[in-house]
């Protein structure tokens, strides 16, 4: 079989925060032989503007409809609030008020977190993960660039081991690594040895372990990115970042000790100049 056009979107399930919209398709020409492959329908976030403060919370909301309702067979009324430690997510699990039991009323409405501070959604009773599409479900993830659904097509990884500049000359002191350009995403430098890396900004400020006054290991801001310099009781370092950085950063090493090989790699847009 083949499907036919989508169709147009539903509106938002809710008046405020994060909802979700609906659209289907028809399958044509559908026999035994040949059904049609894939989801009849297809689920997107839409984000409206903000609750106002105090609202209610999306499934608290929920439970408290079956306030003061008879349930379990009884004339026993309750006032009910969420309860998580549930296996299903997706169900509208509440908690009696003041008691030790919890009772399922069913699915939640669509577009319910499925758990408390949880970026994915209910729908139709499953739980259903945001894609960088929009849709959920889709699987669709930004690549290293941040470019979603690309599979890293819109990027190119530069992976590369410094080994230059053995002390042995009589040399000690800093050494030019590389340069990270404006624009790299996802960071990460690695030395091995009781030598220090350093970061210089593109200005010829020392972010890092410059003038022979080695940093405390931490967060570093960095080129509009946050950048975090580990150190371990070996001397094992490290720099990470997630990026994109916004100007070049130039990666040094003070020299104490010969150079095992500094292993450093990033990722930047595809033809971006190196």
């Amino acid at each position: 079989g083949t499907w036919g056009s989508w169709g147009p979107w539903s509106s938002c399930s809710s008046s405020c925060g994060d909802g979700v919209a609906l659209r289907s398709r028809r399958c044509l020409r559908t026999s035994e032989q040949q059904p049609c492959t894939g989801d009849p329908r297809q689920y997107r976030l839409c984000q409206l503007q903000g609750c106002p403060s105090g609202s209610v919370p999306f499934r608290a909301m929920q439970c408290s409809l079956y306030d003061n309702r008879p349930v379990l067979g009884t004339s026993a009324r309750y006032r009910w609030v969420p309860f998580h430690g549930a296996p299903n997510l997706c169900d509208l699990n509440c908690l009696a008020e003041g008691h030790n039991f919890y009772y399922s009323f069913g699915r939640v409405l669509d577009g319910t977190r499925c758990g408390p501070g949880s970026p994915d959604l209910c729908v139709g009773g499953r739980c259903l993960s945001v894609g960088c599409d929009g849709i959920l479900g889709s699987g669709s993830r930004p690549d290293a660039c941040g470019h979603c659904g690309s599979g890293h097509g819109s990027c190119v990884l530069v992976h590369q081991l410094f080994q230059g500049s053995d002390p042995s000359s009589g040399y000690l002191g800093y050494v030019n690594v590389t340069k990270i350009p404006a624009g790299a995403t996802h960071i990460k430098v690695t030395d091995k040895s009781r030598n220090y890396l350093a970061l210089m900004a593109s200005d010829g400020r020392y972010v890092l372990n410059g003038n022979w006054a080695i940093a405390w290991p931490g967060p570093y801001e960095a080129a509009g990115t946050l950048l975090t310099y580990s150190r371990a009781p070996d001397g094992t370092e490290s720099l990470e970042a997630p990026g994109p950085t916004h100007e070049d950063l130039h990666v040094m090493v003070l020299l104490q000790e010969r150079n095992p090989g500094i292993e450093y790699q990033f990722w930047l847009p595809r033809g971006h100049p190196q």
